[in-house]
């Protein structure tokens, strides 16, 4: 599979990183820990992954309760193979509300949990996983430089800031002299569009990575929600349908509708269109996907052979807007 720089980092990434927010839970979700994939599901995706030359597993202290990073770390070691490991800080991995956010003393302290957790000295990529607006953001940089400095990290990035808190964390950086967020990992698909806004210009001036999540809309661009119908028993919209309730309109349904049949007059997958889609802008570095099944892995693989031209971009961006 095709690698690609990240922003400035040194590191070379494929265009395709294994998302693990489902091994052993659905995301932070504490009401979700130990559900997800179990740990022979989650092994059997990493191994699919490897095989198709993905060398970045995505995964946070927080998912499933810290049983991500753990069978990331047992596979990892068991398997003995230089994947990249990215990994993030922000929430509990307890659950306990109280204890969030990007202080110091926390970053420090969180990422030492998630070394030992993923039995590595250093993780290759460290994210802030949402903005934390108690702390300021001098302060969680300097920790963050302190992990660079350290070893333990060798390049720090974001994940859900929007144009405002990124320009600060930039600037920031530049006139204390600390370590700089080297890419943005934000929400982007057909039916989340949010980056064109600020995001990806600022990425594009300042020659940082993006490496968007969610290509798929939380299963919305799959066809697996249709008009009508039930949702699928153990779907998104099952589990946590509160971020994409607003896509539960006729507009969307004859959207994907309209979508599906694109899809299948290039004979191929409507999930593998609509990550596709994400891979053609040119600001984007890679995609985090987040399979259940080796099969639904396959699909998001095989888009990373799809290139669309920028007037298929548009025609597809059109069906939604």
């Amino acid at each position: 599979m095709e690698r690609r720089p990240l922003g400035t980092t040194g590191l070379e990434v494929s265009r395709i990183t294994l998302g693990c927010g489902n091994f052993g839970g659905i995301g932070s979700a504490p009401e979700l820990f130990g559900r997800g994939e179990s740990r022979d599901e989650a092994f059997a995706l990493m191994d699919a992954a490897w095989a198709a030359g993905i060398n970045v597993f995505d995964t946070a202290a927080s998912y499933g309760g810290g049983r991500s990073e753990s069978w990331v770390g047992d596979w990892r070691s068991e398997r003995k193979v230089p994947v990249l490991l990215s990994t993030k800080v922000y929430w509990s991995v307890t659950g306990d509300p109280a204890d969030r956010g990007l202080g110091h003393g926390r970053v420090l302290r969180e990422l030492d949990g998630s070394l030992a957790r993923l039995r590595a000295e250093q993780v290759d990529m460290y994210l802030t996983h949402e903005p934390d607006e108690e702390t300021p953001i001098e302060e969680t940089l300097r920790a963050l430089d302190e992990v660079v400095e350290a070893g333990k990290a060798r390049a720090v990035g974001a994940s859900n800031l929007d144009g405002t808190g990124l320009e600060q964390a930039l600037e920031t950086s530049t006139r204390l002299g600390l370590a700089r967020f080297g890419w943005v990992q934000n929400e982007y698909s057909l039916l989340r569009r949010e980056a064109e806004d600020e995001i990806l210009p600022i990425c594009a001036r300042e020659g940082l990575g993006f490496t968007p999540f969610s290509p798929l809309a939380g299963g919305w661009l799959t066809g697996k929600y249709r008009r009508g119908e039930a949702y699928p028993s153990g779907s998104r919209m099952t589990l946590r349908p509160d971020p994409y309730a607003d896509l539960v309109n006729e507009e969307t349904f004859r959207g994907l509708e309209a979508f599906a049949a694109a899809a299948a007059d290039l004979g191929v997958e409507p999930a593998t269109l609509a990550v596709a889609w994400v891979l053609g802008h040119p600001q984007v570095t890679a995609v985090v996907v987040g399979p259940r099944r080796p099969e639904q892995l396959a699909t998001a693989i095989a888009a990373a052979e799809l290139e669309l031209s920028a007037s298929q971009r548009h025609e597809l961006a059109g069906l939604f807007a």
